[in-house]
């Protein structure tokens, strides 16, 4: 029996209930829904709505379905519109008429927002251990590569030497962002909506702060229009996955191009790499050409939701179905691609060898044209001067530091013997120690900020 109907003269069109139904896809909230209705009958029974001892009926019978459901016992029924409609009709069975009283002062508008800001929170907090996770293997994996040299590329061309362990800190950076995003959406998806009712508040006098506090929410929505129609977390946290896809998409363009033969720079462990039906030599990252798609499934999520809530008027409306479809796939999605990441990093090996024989003498351009800003040289007619010693060497078919210092004095009368101690791709990425920079040193502070802003945000969050 619906939760509804009793001024309808004929029941619901099948078809109908095929779009109209969302049980198929949010019965996976029934702990939350569970949850949150044990909450609301201590509610109604502190505002007298209810007896302690029908309130305890409830209590007794929610915690029956709900070990029903986890024990995978629970059954569904074709009058099962939703969660809410199952876990009720469930509970009605159990404690008899009583269970009717459970929705006293509730509608499903504020229930279920209640519901899914309960289940995004908890998989928000399951996704920023997945994220602490990677950072944490990034950095150890960097640690062992602080001198392991590399070409570093702009446009995907050979630019200035950078090291291994630099490169695989950029990463944790962009981690760090994410996991501040979804941190900062878990705040305000920590408000809640109970005690809403249908759009115009409760009429029992039921405390909303103490209901919220018994829920773990932070928060109260301050205005029932608002609080039942509110999705800014939904987005928001869609927000944060999509960036935070676009970010492993594209770590693993990089894992993609260095694991190929033509750079070989790392190797993919043959547990997280996959072979071809008709190949035998191929070892193909396909782990992350999945992760590069997925970001396209994310932003789409992301994407359609934001559309979804472009028009609608205000407080409740059936689009914001909606919602759930795209976020709980989200949250599918990236509880996938992460454990697969973690392992691909922990497992990978960097080969020294074929990053080191990849650096030419065009990466240290810079470095020559800053030898000449040390000779007094405005750096703007170094460069000029370095590029045309670039294209001599290119002319002559030979390496940049094989032009005798006669040719290069041609160009510039400040080249001296000296010139030679350019050369030197280790000298190039110590002389970068800045703040940020790919010196061993600067990449050991990185690590030592990275580890501390690790236990800051750890802190943050035990504190919220």
């Amino acid at each position: 029996m619906p939760l509804w109907g009793g001024a309808f003269a004929e029941p619901t069109d099948n078809d109908l209930k095929a779009l109209n139904d969302s049980i198929s896809f949010d019965q996976r909230m029934y702990a939350e829904d569970i949850t949150g209705s044990i909450a609301y009958a201590k509610a109604i029974a502190r505002a007298k709505v209810i007896s302690i001892e029908e309130a305890d009926q409830i209590v007794a019978g929610l915690q029956q379905v709900l070990a029903e459901f986890e024990s995978g016992n629970f059954q569904l029924q074709p009058g099962d519109e939703d969660i809410h409609t199952a876990v009720e009709r469930r509970l009605t069975e159990i404690v008899g008429p009583v269970g009717g009283k459970l929705h006293t002062g509730r509608s499903r508008n504020d229930q279920v927002a209640t519901d899914f800001r309960l289940w995004v929170l908890a998989h928000q907090t399951k996704v920023d251990a997945l994220l602490e996770a990677l950072q944490t293997v990034i950095i150890e994996k960097a640690e062992h590569h602080l001198h392991t040299l590399m070409p570093g590329y702009t446009h995907l061309q050979p630019a200035q030497p950078i090291t291994a362990a630099h490169w695989l800190m950029s990463f944790f950076w962009m981690l760090a962002r994410d996991r501040d995003r979804l941190a900062d959406a878990q705040r305000r998806t920590s408000v809640s909506p109970l005690g809403s009712g249908a759009l115009a508040g409760n009429p029992f006098n039921v405390d909303r702060a103490t209901l919220a506090a018994d829920l773990g929410f932070a928060d109260v929505s301050q205005n029932s229009l608002d609080g039942v129609s509110d999705r800014d977390f939904v987005a928001e946290s869609l927000f944060a996955l999509a960036l935070m896809g676009t970010h492993l998409s594209r770590l693993a363009e990089d894992i993609i191009i260095y694991s190929n033969p033509l750079f070989g720079y790392i190797t993919l462990n043959d547990r997280y790499s996959t072979g071809s039906s008709i190949m035998p030599q191929k070892r193909n990252a396909d782990p992350m050409e999945l992760a590069r798609g997925k970001a396209g499934r994310l932003i789409g999520h992301l994407t359609g939701l934001m559309t979804t809530l472009k028009g609608l008027p205000s407080t409740y409306n059936k689009d914001l179905q909606e919602d759930k479809e795209a976020i709980f796939d989200a949250f599918d999605t990236v509880g996938k691609l992460l454990p697969v990441t973690i392992a691909i990093i922990r497992t990978l090996q960097i080969n020294p060898g074929k990053m080191r024989a990849a650096l030419g003498d065009e990466l240290l351009a810079t470095d020559l044209a800053e030898y000449l800003v040390r000779k007094g040289l405005p750096f703007r007619q170094g460069h000029h001067v370095v590029g045309q010693a670039v294209r001599m060497a290119s002319n002559q078919g030979i390496k940049l530091s094989a032009l005798p210092l006669e040719s290069l004095r041609e160009l510039s009368p400040l080249f001296e013997p000296d010139v030679v101690e350019v050369f030197d791709f280790a000298a190039s990425v110590a002389r970068r120690r800045v703040i940020g920079g790919p010196a061993p040193e600067a990449v050991t502070t990185q690590i030592e900020q990275a580890k501390a802003w690790m236990q800051a945000h750890a802190r943050q969050t035990a504190q919220t």
